[in-house]
């Protein structure tokens, strides 16, 4: 397994979707260091009386480091840790006015205290707890050689560096539960459509197994009886029947264990006669009962079971979604199957429900948003059939489904 130091380095703030908040993190590291720099050569020099090149050593150690912090702030932590006791220790050594901050001096303190936010950001509690104790364990073992005395102030390294350590700390914790928050909405919201695609696929297959079961049953029961009926079959034609009734019963034996699996308790119930175009009349009906007005256009012709079952879910589900998206609209449902251009008989139904822009009630509509898991069981019922589905908002503020149904068995069996 690859160690967390053998990963490649990530900049402090790279996931960040704005550019100037991924480019900040460097901007700052480069300013420290080239401000600290000088700043800290002058303080040690002039005001503590250091040997210049001491000083240069120890201030590039502690100031140039913080470039590194931004993508691996615990190793410029390493370095810098070490250069501020080193520091520290060498301040011992010249004589300073007692009024200057030790072991370490102001420009050490600022850049601490950065370096200290970076690994907030970046490092476990574990570590930050670490960083903490050895830097309060340097501050107060310093403390007992201190050349003018030990006093509250002298503690400011230590105090600072903790503050910093817990900024940065709860700063990366909400970073990180945000982006977790954000992570389980996506998913969540993925495995609802792949659930809500599940359960339809399951609801058609329990419809089409009481279309298909009729059938079935009506195939085994001409097979049974065709010796009764038809008077002086041959030995072989009989047993001919006999075999169809045999695999029939069979099939359907089959068919009721695999809807065995799909069916659950709460669908017991559902052992009605699928509906088809017949019943479309009547949710037209329910629907201009609940305040919408509707004008249906039935149709006359004979389509196949699953074809009619289709039409009714699709027209179900559009009438649903008027009712809770557009209460009070104009509403056309019409049902048609156009005449080929070679001859009678029609190839295909059109399902077509177009609503017209809500008016605009004081309550306004039921639902202001959706989900779209409705399109999703329409588009799972024209793809049964082979057929195309077209859906969206007209200009007038209205919404139109369409969907094209073949009908010749060969297009969707």
């Amino acid at each position: 397994m690859t160690s967390v130091e053998e990963r490649p380095p990530r900049a402090l703030l790279a996931g960040a979707s704005r550019r100037w908040v991924r480019a900040l993190p460097w901007a700052v590291a480069f300013v420290l260091s080239v401000a600290l720099l000088p700043t800290t050569i002058v303080v040690l020099t002039a005001d503590y009386g250091l040997n210049g090149a001491v000083a240069a050593g120890l201030a590039v150690a502690q100031a140039a480091p913080l470039l590194l912090a931004v993508v691996r702030p615990l190793r410029a932590w390493y370095v810098v840790f070490v250069a501020d006791v080193a520091g520290g220790v060498a301040l011992l050594g010249p004589d300073f006015a007692e009024r200057l901050p030790w072991p370490f001096p102001v420009p050490v303190l600022v850049g601490y205290v950065a370096l200290c936010l970076a690994l907030g950001l970046r490092e476990s509690r574990r570590t930050l707890l670490l960083v903490w104790l050895a830097t309060a364990g340097a501050n107060v073992g310093l403390g007992f050689v201190a050349p003018h005395g030990f006093a509250a102030k002298e503690l400011l390294f230590t105090i600072l560096g903790g503050v910093a350590l817990l900024l940065g700390g709860v700063l990366r914790e909400r970073s990180e539960v945000q982006r977790r928050l954000v992570e389980q909405e996506t998913i969540s919201e993925a495995e609802r459509s792949r659930r809500t695609l599940l359960e339809e696929r399951a609801r058609i297959a329990r419809e089409l197994h009481d279309v298909v079961a009729h059938h079935m049953s009506v195939i085994t029961v001409q097979a049974d009886t065709a010796e009764y009926r038809l008077r002086a079959l041959p030995p072989d034609v009989r047993e001919e029947f006999t075999s169809i009734a045999s695999t029939a019963r069979e099939s359907l034996g089959e068919m009721r264990r695999l809807l065995g699996v799909l069916r659950s308790e709460e669908t017991h119930g559902e052992l009605v006669p699928q509906p088809g175009l017949a019943q479309i009349g009547q949710l037209v009906e329910a629907t201009a009962r609940a305040g919408g007005p509707v004008e249906f256009s039935p149709c006359g012709h004979e389509v196949p079971e699953a074809v009619g079952l289709s039409a009714y879910r699709i027209v179900q589900e559009a009438l649903a979604n008027v009712v809770r998206h557009a209460p009070g609209a104009t509403t056309r449902v019409s049902l048609s199957v156009p005449e080929p251009d070679g001859g009678p008989g029609g190839e295909h139904l059109t399902v077509l429900v177009v609503n017209g822009p809500p008016p605009r009630p004081p309550g306004g509509p039921l639902e202001t948003g959706g989900t779209g898991h409705g399109l999703v069981g329409m588009r799972e019922r024209v793809r049964l059939v082979g057929g195309t589905l077209d859906v969206g908002p007209l200009p007038d503020g209205g919404f139109r489904v369409a969907a094209r149904l073949p009908l010749a068995e060969k297009d969707f069996m």
